[in-house]
Protein backbone atom coordinates (compact mmCIF):
# COMPACT_ATOMS: atom_id res chain seq x y z
CA UNK A 1 0.00 0.00 0.00
CA UNK A 2 1.12 3.69 -0.12
CA UNK A 3 2.19 5.63 2.37
CA UNK A 4 0.06 7.20 4.56
CA UNK A 5 -1.04 11.01 3.88
CA UNK A 6 0.01 11.90 7.42
CA UNK A 7 3.69 10.15 7.47
CA UNK A 8 5.99 12.97 6.30
CA UNK A 9 9.21 11.72 4.58
CA UNK A 10 12.39 11.41 6.32
CA UNK A 11 14.25 14.82 5.65
CA UNK A 12 11.51 16.38 3.67
CA UNK A 13 8.51 18.00 6.00
CA UNK A 14 5.18 18.74 4.97
CA UNK A 15 6.16 22.80 3.80
CA UNK A 16 9.00 21.56 1.53
CA UNK A 17 6.98 18.61 0.43
CA UNK A 18 4.70 21.40 -1.24
CA UNK A 19 7.72 23.89 -1.66
CA UNK A 20 9.64 21.17 -3.94
CA UNK A 21 6.13 20.58 -5.99
CA UNK A 22 5.40 24.06 -6.82
CA UNK A 23 9.02 24.31 -8.01
CA UNK A 24 8.44 21.34 -10.56
CA UNK A 25 5.05 22.92 -11.93
CA UNK A 26 6.81 26.51 -12.25
CA UNK A 27 9.62 25.07 -14.54
CA UNK A 28 6.60 24.35 -16.61
CA UNK A 29 5.05 28.03 -16.30
CA UNK A 30 8.59 30.09 -16.28
CA UNK A 31 9.32 28.21 -19.71
CA UNK A 32 5.87 29.82 -20.83
CA UNK A 33 5.67 32.70 -19.65
CA UNK A 34 8.84 34.66 -18.72
CA UNK A 35 9.99 35.15 -22.76
CA UNK A 36 6.36 37.02 -23.32
CA UNK A 37 7.54 40.48 -23.37
CA UNK A 38 10.46 39.28 -25.75
CA UNK A 39 8.51 37.46 -28.59
CA UNK A 40 8.96 40.64 -30.76
CA UNK A 41 12.87 41.03 -30.12
CA UNK A 42 12.74 37.02 -30.72
CA UNK A 43 10.97 37.58 -33.84
CA UNK A 44 12.93 39.98 -35.43
CA UNK A 45 16.20 38.25 -34.52
CA UNK A 46 15.19 34.84 -35.86
CA UNK A 47 13.37 36.38 -38.95
CA UNK A 48 9.59 35.88 -37.79
CA UNK A 49 7.84 37.99 -40.09
CA UNK A 50 4.52 37.64 -39.14
CA UNK A 51 3.34 38.54 -35.52
CA UNK A 52 0.59 35.74 -35.69
CA UNK A 53 3.89 33.25 -36.35
CA UNK A 54 5.62 34.13 -33.21
CA UNK A 55 2.93 32.47 -30.89
CA UNK A 56 4.87 29.35 -32.60
CA UNK A 57 7.33 30.08 -30.06
CA UNK A 58 4.99 29.08 -27.31
CA UNK A 59 2.71 26.51 -28.98
CA UNK A 60 5.93 24.39 -29.87
CA UNK A 61 6.47 24.18 -26.28
CA UNK A 62 3.10 23.42 -25.20
CA UNK A 63 2.92 20.78 -27.60
CA UNK A 64 6.76 18.63 -26.89
CA UNK A 65 5.31 19.37 -23.08
CA UNK A 66 1.78 17.68 -24.36
CA UNK A 67 2.90 14.70 -25.96
CA UNK A 68 5.97 13.52 -24.12
CA UNK A 69 3.76 13.24 -21.18
CA UNK A 70 2.45 9.57 -22.03
CA UNK A 71 6.45 8.22 -22.08
CA UNK A 72 7.11 9.47 -18.57
CA UNK A 73 3.49 7.91 -17.06
CA UNK A 74 4.62 4.46 -18.32
CA UNK A 75 8.48 4.84 -17.01
CA UNK A 76 7.00 6.34 -14.24
CA UNK A 77 5.36 3.34 -13.08
CA UNK A 78 7.81 0.97 -14.06
CA UNK A 79 11.41 2.42 -12.65
CA UNK A 80 10.12 4.92 -9.79
CA UNK A 81 9.18 8.63 -9.71
CA UNK A 82 12.83 9.97 -8.52
CA UNK A 83 14.58 8.40 -11.53
CA UNK A 84 12.66 9.23 -14.40
CA UNK A 85 11.86 12.77 -13.15
CA UNK A 86 15.95 13.62 -12.83
CA UNK A 87 16.11 12.93 -16.65
CA UNK A 88 13.50 14.86 -17.60
CA UNK A 89 14.99 17.69 -15.33
CA UNK A 90 18.31 17.39 -17.60
CA UNK A 91 16.59 17.43 -20.84
CA UNK A 92 14.91 20.32 -20.02
CA UNK A 93 18.00 21.82 -19.16
CA UNK A 94 19.48 20.73 -22.54
CA UNK A 95 16.52 22.41 -24.54
CA UNK A 96 17.21 25.38 -22.58
CA UNK A 97 20.24 25.72 -23.39
CA UNK A 98 19.54 24.81 -26.92
CA UNK A 99 16.98 27.82 -27.23
CA UNK A 100 19.68 30.05 -25.80
CA UNK A 101 21.84 29.40 -28.78
CA UNK A 102 19.20 29.41 -31.88
CA UNK A 103 20.20 31.30 -35.00
CA UNK A 104 16.55 30.53 -36.87
CA UNK A 105 13.05 29.88 -36.48
CA UNK A 106 13.66 26.14 -37.21
CA UNK A 107 16.34 25.94 -34.80
CA UNK A 108 14.49 27.97 -31.79
CA UNK A 109 10.68 25.20 -32.50
CA UNK A 110 13.15 22.33 -31.80
CA UNK A 111 14.77 23.62 -29.11
CA UNK A 112 11.41 24.72 -27.65
CA UNK A 113 9.70 21.51 -28.16
CA UNK A 114 12.77 19.45 -26.44
CA UNK A 115 12.02 21.94 -23.30
CA UNK A 116 8.71 20.90 -23.34
CA UNK A 117 9.66 16.99 -23.35
CA UNK A 118 12.00 17.88 -20.54
CA UNK A 119 9.36 19.78 -18.63
CA UNK A 120 6.89 17.02 -19.02
CA UNK A 121 8.57 14.64 -17.02
CA UNK A 122 7.92 17.36 -14.04
CA UNK A 123 4.20 18.05 -14.58
CA UNK A 124 3.69 13.83 -15.14
CA UNK A 125 5.87 13.53 -11.77
CA UNK A 126 4.31 16.28 -9.52
CA UNK A 127 1.42 14.90 -9.34
CA UNK A 128 2.02 11.30 -9.82
CA UNK A 129 4.18 11.93 -6.50
CA UNK A 130 1.12 14.05 -4.80
CA UNK A 131 -1.19 11.28 -5.69
CA UNK A 132 1.38 8.56 -4.06
CA UNK A 133 1.08 10.44 -1.05
CA UNK A 134 -2.13 11.71 -0.58
CA UNK A 135 -5.97 11.17 -1.53
CA UNK A 136 -9.31 13.02 -1.95
CA UNK A 137 -9.84 16.21 -0.12
CA UNK A 138 -6.19 16.08 0.89
CA UNK A 139 -4.92 15.75 -2.61
CA UNK A 140 -6.72 19.11 -3.46
CA UNK A 141 -5.57 20.62 -0.52
CA UNK A 142 -1.55 20.12 -1.46
CA UNK A 143 -2.37 20.62 -5.23
CA UNK A 144 -4.13 23.72 -4.01
CA UNK A 145 -1.12 25.10 -1.87
CA UNK A 146 1.44 24.09 -4.61
CA UNK A 147 -0.41 26.34 -6.71
CA UNK A 148 -0.29 29.01 -4.98
CA UNK A 149 3.50 29.45 -5.01
CA UNK A 150 3.06 27.85 -9.00
CA UNK A 151 0.62 30.60 -9.93
CA UNK A 152 3.16 33.02 -8.29
CA UNK A 153 4.94 31.94 -11.31
CA UNK A 154 3.01 33.99 -13.91
CA UNK A 155 2.76 36.65 -12.09
CA UNK A 156 6.48 37.44 -11.94
CA UNK A 157 7.77 35.08 -14.78
CA UNK A 158 6.64 38.13 -17.68
CA UNK A 159 8.81 41.07 -15.21
CA UNK A 160 11.30 38.75 -14.86
CA UNK A 161 11.60 38.82 -18.62
CA UNK A 162 10.95 42.33 -18.96
CA UNK A 163 13.94 42.94 -16.41
CA UNK A 164 16.04 40.54 -18.14
CA UNK A 165 16.01 42.20 -21.82
CA UNK A 166 16.33 45.56 -20.16
CA UNK A 167 19.74 44.60 -19.35
CA UNK A 168 21.01 41.94 -21.18
CA UNK A 169 20.19 39.89 -24.96
CA UNK A 170 16.72 37.68 -24.72
CA UNK A 171 19.09 34.86 -24.62
CA UNK A 172 19.66 35.45 -21.30
CA UNK A 173 15.91 34.56 -20.33
CA UNK A 174 16.69 31.08 -21.69
CA UNK A 175 20.25 30.42 -19.95
CA UNK A 176 18.34 31.56 -16.64
CA UNK A 177 15.61 29.00 -17.21
CA UNK A 178 18.31 26.36 -18.06
CA UNK A 179 20.22 26.96 -14.55
CA UNK A 180 16.85 26.68 -12.78
CA UNK A 181 16.23 23.17 -13.95
CA UNK A 182 19.40 22.40 -12.88
CA UNK A 183 18.80 23.50 -9.53
CA UNK A 184 15.84 21.94 -8.82
CA UNK A 185 17.12 18.79 -9.79
CA UNK A 186 20.00 18.96 -7.38
CA UNK A 187 17.36 19.78 -4.86
CA UNK A 188 15.27 16.92 -5.88
CA UNK A 189 18.79 14.47 -6.14
CA UNK A 190 19.29 14.99 -2.47
CA UNK A 191 16.24 15.44 -0.62
CA UNK A 192 13.09 13.30 -2.09
CA UNK A 193 12.97 9.82 -1.94
CA UNK A 194 11.27 7.26 -3.80
CA UNK A 195 7.50 7.94 -3.90
CA UNK A 196 6.29 4.64 -5.52
CA UNK A 197 5.58 1.54 -3.81
CA UNK A 198 7.52 -1.31 -4.75
CA UNK A 199 3.98 -3.41 -4.92
CA UNK A 200 3.08 -0.44 -7.26
CA UNK A 201 5.10 -1.17 -10.12
CA UNK A 202 3.84 -1.69 -13.63
CA UNK A 203 6.31 -3.69 -15.56
CA UNK A 204 6.56 -2.31 -19.27
CA UNK A 205 4.57 -4.77 -20.77
CA UNK A 206 2.21 -4.23 -23.60
CA UNK A 207 -1.02 -5.86 -21.92
CA UNK A 208 -0.29 -3.67 -18.48
CA UNK A 209 0.21 -0.88 -20.43
CA UNK A 210 -3.01 -1.37 -22.64
CA UNK A 211 -4.89 -1.59 -19.29
CA UNK A 212 -4.21 1.34 -17.37
CA UNK A 213 -4.53 2.77 -20.71
CA UNK A 214 -8.05 1.25 -20.56
CA UNK A 215 -8.84 2.58 -17.33
CA UNK A 216 -7.64 5.74 -17.63
CA UNK A 217 -9.99 6.31 -20.93
CA UNK A 218 -12.93 4.57 -19.69
CA UNK A 219 -13.71 6.01 -16.53
CA UNK A 220 -16.35 8.25 -16.70
CA UNK A 221 -15.23 10.87 -13.68
CA UNK A 222 -12.11 10.67 -15.20
CA UNK A 223 -12.38 11.24 -18.85
CA UNK A 224 -15.17 14.15 -18.43
CA UNK A 225 -13.18 15.80 -15.90
CA UNK A 226 -9.90 15.47 -18.32
CA UNK A 227 -11.99 16.89 -20.91
CA UNK A 228 -13.41 19.85 -18.95
CA UNK A 229 -9.44 20.90 -18.24
CA UNK A 230 -8.55 20.79 -21.68
CA UNK A 231 -11.06 23.38 -22.50
CA UNK A 232 -10.11 25.63 -19.39
CA UNK A 233 -6.44 25.30 -20.19
CA UNK A 234 -7.33 25.80 -24.05
CA UNK A 235 -8.66 28.95 -23.17
CA UNK A 236 -6.34 30.62 -20.92
CA UNK A 237 -3.46 29.09 -23.71
CA UNK A 238 -5.18 31.13 -26.26
CA UNK A 239 -4.71 34.41 -23.60
CA UNK A 240 -1.26 33.45 -23.51
CA UNK A 241 -0.19 33.11 -27.21
CA UNK A 242 -2.33 36.54 -27.89
CA UNK A 243 -1.12 38.22 -24.98
CA UNK A 244 1.68 40.37 -26.19
CA UNK A 245 0.17 41.21 -29.19
CA UNK A 246 -3.13 42.51 -27.30
CA UNK A 247 -1.18 45.40 -25.20
CA UNK A 248 0.75 46.62 -27.91
CA UNK A 249 -1.66 46.56 -31.21
CA UNK A 250 -5.14 46.90 -29.55
CA UNK A 251 -4.66 48.79 -26.28
CA UNK A 252 -1.42 50.43 -27.10
CA UNK A 253 -0.21 49.44 -23.78
CA UNK A 254 2.61 47.19 -24.13
CA UNK A 255 4.69 49.35 -21.55
CA UNK A 256 2.18 48.18 -18.62
CA UNK A 257 1.78 44.79 -20.31
CA UNK A 258 3.98 42.65 -17.49
CA UNK A 259 1.84 44.39 -14.67
CA UNK A 260 -1.68 43.57 -15.56
CA UNK A 261 -0.36 40.73 -16.52
CA UNK A 262 0.44 40.43 -12.98
CA UNK A 263 -2.59 41.15 -11.82
CA UNK A 264 -4.83 38.75 -13.81
CA UNK A 265 -2.55 36.01 -12.71
CA UNK A 266 -2.52 37.29 -9.16
CA UNK A 267 -6.34 36.66 -8.96
CA UNK A 268 -5.92 32.69 -10.16
CA UNK A 269 -3.42 32.79 -7.10
CA UNK A 270 -5.86 34.09 -4.73
CA UNK A 271 -8.83 31.33 -5.93
CA UNK A 272 -6.40 28.58 -5.89
CA UNK A 273 -5.32 29.90 -2.27
CA UNK A 274 -9.10 30.01 -1.49
CA UNK A 275 -9.78 26.78 -2.76
CA UNK A 276 -6.37 25.47 -0.24
CA UNK A 277 -8.96 26.75 2.71
CA UNK A 278 -12.37 25.40 1.88
CA UNK A 279 -12.30 22.88 -0.22
CA UNK A 280 -12.19 20.65 2.57
CA UNK A 281 -15.26 21.74 3.93
CA UNK A 282 -17.70 22.32 0.97
CA UNK A 283 -15.91 19.53 -1.42
CA UNK A 284 -14.09 19.81 -4.88
CA UNK A 285 -17.48 19.52 -6.59
CA UNK A 286 -19.57 22.15 -5.26
CA UNK A 287 -16.73 24.86 -5.21
CA UNK A 288 -15.73 23.58 -8.78
CA UNK A 289 -19.09 23.26 -10.28
CA UNK A 290 -20.30 26.92 -8.91
CA UNK A 291 -16.95 28.61 -9.86
CA UNK A 292 -18.05 27.24 -13.52
CA UNK A 293 -21.08 28.90 -13.40
CA UNK A 294 -19.27 31.72 -12.44
CA UNK A 295 -16.72 31.15 -15.44
CA UNK A 296 -19.38 30.96 -17.91
CA UNK A 297 -21.70 34.32 -16.41
CA UNK A 298 -18.28 36.81 -16.46
CA UNK A 299 -17.37 35.50 -20.33
CA UNK A 300 -21.35 36.08 -21.46
CA UNK A 301 -21.07 39.73 -20.07
CA UNK A 302 -17.33 40.57 -21.00
CA UNK A 303 -18.54 38.94 -24.69
CA UNK A 304 -21.90 41.19 -24.47
CA UNK A 305 -19.27 44.49 -23.73
CA UNK A 306 -16.95 43.37 -26.75
CA UNK A 307 -19.71 42.53 -29.42
CA UNK A 308 -21.28 46.12 -28.26
CA UNK A 309 -17.86 48.17 -29.22
CA UNK A 310 -17.10 49.06 -25.33
CA UNK A 311 -14.06 47.17 -24.73
CA UNK A 312 -11.29 49.46 -23.08
CA UNK A 313 -8.04 48.45 -21.56
CA UNK A 314 -9.80 48.74 -18.16
CA UNK A 315 -12.77 46.35 -18.76
CA UNK A 316 -10.94 44.14 -20.26
CA UNK A 317 -8.59 43.59 -17.74
CA UNK A 318 -11.65 43.40 -15.16
CA UNK A 319 -13.22 40.45 -16.62
CA UNK A 320 -9.83 38.44 -17.01
CA UNK A 321 -9.15 39.36 -13.79
CA UNK A 322 -12.83 37.79 -12.68
CA UNK A 323 -12.77 35.19 -15.10
CA UNK A 324 -8.89 33.97 -14.34
CA UNK A 325 -10.28 33.86 -10.71
CA UNK A 326 -13.06 31.54 -11.36
CA UNK A 327 -10.62 29.15 -13.48
CA UNK A 328 -8.28 28.97 -10.08
CA UNK A 329 -11.21 27.77 -8.10
CA UNK A 330 -12.09 25.43 -11.24
CA UNK A 331 -8.20 24.14 -12.03
CA UNK A 332 -7.08 21.91 -9.35
CA UNK A 333 -10.28 20.48 -8.30
CA UNK A 334 -10.49 19.49 -11.90
CA UNK A 335 -7.48 17.90 -11.77
CA UNK A 336 -8.15 16.18 -8.60
CA UNK A 337 -11.51 14.69 -9.61
CA UNK A 338 -10.22 13.24 -12.93
CA UNK A 339 -7.05 11.68 -10.54
CA UNK A 340 -8.81 10.43 -8.10
CA UNK A 341 -10.36 7.44 -8.89
CA UNK A 342 -7.42 6.02 -10.55
CA UNK A 343 -4.56 5.98 -7.98
CA UNK A 344 -3.27 2.43 -8.58
CA UNK A 345 -2.52 3.72 -12.36
CA UNK A 346 -1.34 6.92 -10.75
CA UNK A 347 1.18 7.49 -13.03
CA UNK A 348 -0.13 6.45 -16.45
CA UNK A 349 -3.12 8.77 -15.31
CA UNK A 350 -1.33 11.61 -14.65
CA UNK A 351 0.56 11.37 -18.43
CA UNK A 352 -2.70 10.44 -20.45
CA UNK A 353 -4.50 13.45 -18.47
CA UNK A 354 -1.71 16.09 -18.91
CA UNK A 355 -1.31 14.72 -22.59
CA UNK A 356 -4.79 15.22 -23.42
CA UNK A 357 -5.36 18.60 -21.57
CA UNK A 358 -2.13 19.91 -22.83
CA UNK A 359 -1.91 19.22 -26.32
CA UNK A 360 -5.71 19.48 -26.72
CA UNK A 361 -5.61 22.77 -25.02
CA UNK A 362 -2.07 23.83 -27.31
CA UNK A 363 -4.34 23.16 -30.36
CA UNK A 364 -7.39 24.95 -28.69
CA UNK A 365 -5.15 27.84 -27.52
CA UNK A 366 -3.25 28.29 -31.22
CA UNK A 367 -6.75 27.96 -32.88
CA UNK A 368 -7.82 30.79 -30.76
CA UNK A 369 -4.26 33.04 -31.09
CA UNK A 370 -4.45 32.57 -34.64
CA UNK A 371 -7.51 34.30 -34.73
CA UNK A 372 -6.57 37.26 -33.32
CA UNK A 373 -7.28 40.26 -35.72
CA UNK A 374 -6.35 43.25 -33.95
CA UNK A 375 -9.15 43.13 -31.92
CA UNK A 376 -10.00 41.59 -28.32
CA UNK A 377 -12.97 39.81 -29.48
CA UNK A 378 -11.63 36.78 -30.45
CA UNK A 379 -10.24 35.68 -27.19
CA UNK A 380 -13.34 36.64 -25.29
CA UNK A 381 -15.39 34.39 -27.47
CA UNK A 382 -12.62 31.92 -27.48
CA UNK A 383 -13.00 32.08 -23.64
CA UNK A 384 -17.32 31.75 -24.15
CA UNK A 385 -16.89 29.02 -26.06
CA UNK A 386 -14.36 26.99 -23.90
CA UNK A 387 -16.63 27.27 -20.92
CA UNK A 388 -19.14 25.68 -22.96
CA UNK A 389 -17.14 22.86 -23.72
CA UNK A 390 -16.07 21.94 -20.08
CA UNK A 391 -19.52 22.88 -18.79
CA UNK A 392 -20.56 19.73 -21.16
CA UNK A 393 -17.85 17.94 -19.67
CA UNK A 394 -18.59 17.90 -16.29
CA UNK A 395 -22.55 17.09 -17.25
CA UNK A 396 -21.19 13.98 -19.16
CA UNK A 397 -18.75 12.98 -15.84
CA UNK A 398 -21.61 13.69 -13.67
CA UNK A 399 -24.25 11.91 -15.82
CA UNK A 400 -26.09 15.39 -16.10
CA UNK A 401 -26.13 16.90 -12.63
CA UNK A 402 -24.27 19.35 -11.53
CA UNK A 403 -23.56 19.27 -7.30
CA UNK A 404 -23.94 15.91 -6.90
CA UNK A 405 -22.55 15.00 -3.59
CA UNK A 406 -20.17 12.10 -3.09
CA UNK A 407 -19.00 11.12 0.55
CA UNK A 408 -15.57 12.48 1.28
CA UNK A 409 -15.24 14.33 -2.22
Amino acid sequence: MSPPATTPYPGLGFRQFVAMIAALMATNALAIDSMLPALPEIGETLGIVSPNDRQWVVTSYLLGFGAAQVIYGTLADRFGRRRVLLIGLAIYAVGSLGATFATSFDAMMTARVVQGIGAAASRVLAVSIVRDTFSGRQMARVMSLAFIVFLAVPILAPSIGQVIILVAPWRWIFALLGLFGVVVALWVARKLPETLHPDDRTPIAIGPILNAFRICLTTRQSVGYMLAMTFVIGSLFGFINASQQLFEDVFRASDIFTIVFAVIAAFMAIASFLNSRIVERFGMRRVSHTALIGYLAATLIHGSVALAGYETLWTFTLFQCVTMFFFGLMASNFGALAMDPLGHVAGTASSVQGFVSTVGGALIGFWIGQHFNGTALPIVLGFGACGLGALAMVLLAEKGRLFRPQTGR
